[in-house]
């Protein structure tokens, strides 16, 4: 009997942005998260954000997990990322080691150093320092989770030994992914990324490959490799639809850009498309954009957001079953016979 192929995961991610209050947003957000176990996704994204409530709404994402935990039962719910060089270490861990608890051992748990240098200035801290906090506090949150003692000879409560090896690292160059690798721990790769001034050309996966190229090569003996691709996708039954939505969204986004002083250099829709590495349009084309993405090939895991084009809550739910139902498969993600529920 030939060997049956790996099955990749698929995963939905969520900045928490939809165009309405804090409360609501929230909402929203686990509504979509619910949907998309229920049409078959094999996990769920969120990630924190501090202050800046245009680029991510979510400040406090394993309180916003533990309410998605109790109205789902298998979808898994991740951090995509907590910035962990703004956090306590020892609180960390208690918080993360209670929430995989309460949902049945569902966390998978995401961080990085963070770009917002300053929310450094906020919480007291030299942004400058942020490898190094960053590497403090990820050691330090290895330790807890093992149930080794702290200093002053107390140890976590409860202990979480499994956490460890449900660990993911995001990162922008080839030696965090090496770091990640070493450790190890699973790779979180962007949806975008800045391209070099030597490269403005320069495709996403011409600088991702590398990483991932460094990511394997750096992995233990025996270590199954986790890398997860975050990719800008949405997917309407009309392309016209999806266009109107990418130009009201993206345009948005030029506009705060611009009033940071910070104008892209891309004007146009289908510019504002590429720089910012959108897949969009109807399921064929989605598809099809997808497919030249050699990232993909190696990824064990793709999750998909809407950001930054943002479409209202009733497109965002189209648009996780048509990922689910027909771009996905077709493309070697997600769940062979996954059930169909429309949305109301």
């Amino acid at each position: 009997m030939a060997p049956q192929p790996v099955r990749k995961r698929l995963g939905f991610f969520t900045r928490v942005l939809d165009e309405t209050n804090p409360g609501e947003r929230y909402r929203l957000g686990i509504e979509q998260i619910v949907h998309a176990e229920h049409i078959g996704f094999d996990s769920a994204w969120v990630a924190q954000h501090h202050f800046h409530e245009f680029e991510g709404g979510l400040p406090a994402p394993l309180v916003f997990l533990a309410a998605v935990a109790a109205r789902t039962s298998r979808i898994r719910l991740g951090t995509g990322i907590v910035v962990l060089p703004l956090e306590a270490p020892i609180r960390a861990a208690e918080d993360a080691a209670v929430l995989d608890l309460m949902s049945g051992g569902r966390l998978e748990y995401g961080v990085g150093p963070g770009g917002n240098h300053s929310a450094f200035r906020a919480f007291g801290l030299d942004a400058a320092e942020r490898g190094a906090l960053f590497d403090r506090n990820l050691a330090g949150l290895r330790a807890a989770w093992a149930g080794e003692e702290l200093p002053g000879g107390d140890r976590i409560y409860p202990t979480a030994p499994t956490l460890g090896a449900r660990l993911w690292q995001a990162t922008f160059t080839v030696e965090g992914a090496r770091r990640a690798g070493a450790a190890g721990d699973g790779l979180l790769l962007s949806r975008t990324q800045p391209r070099p001034e030597a490269a403005p050309q320069a495709s996403l996966a011409d600088i991702q490959d590398p990483m991932v190229d460094a990511y394997l090569a750096a992995l233990p003996p025996g270590v199954d490799p986790r890398i997860l691709a975050s990719r800008s996708v949405f997917v309407a039954d009309d392309g016209a639809v999806a266009r109107r939505f990418a130009e009201a969204g993206l345009g948005r986004w030029r506009a705060r850009l611009a009033a940071l002083g910070r104008p892209p250099a891309a004007q146009m829709l289908d510019e504002m498309i590429r720089a910012s590495d959108v897949h969009l349009g109807t399921p064929d084309a989605v598809i099809a954009s997808l497919a030249a993405d050699r990232t993909l090939d190696r990824a064990t895991d793709l999750a998909v957001q809407v950001h930054s084009v943002d479409p209202p809550h009733a497109f965002i739910l189209r648009s996780i079953e048509l990922v689910a139902e027909v771009v996905a498969p077709a493309i070697g993600f997600g769940a062979r016979d996954a059930p169909t529920r429309r949305a109301a």
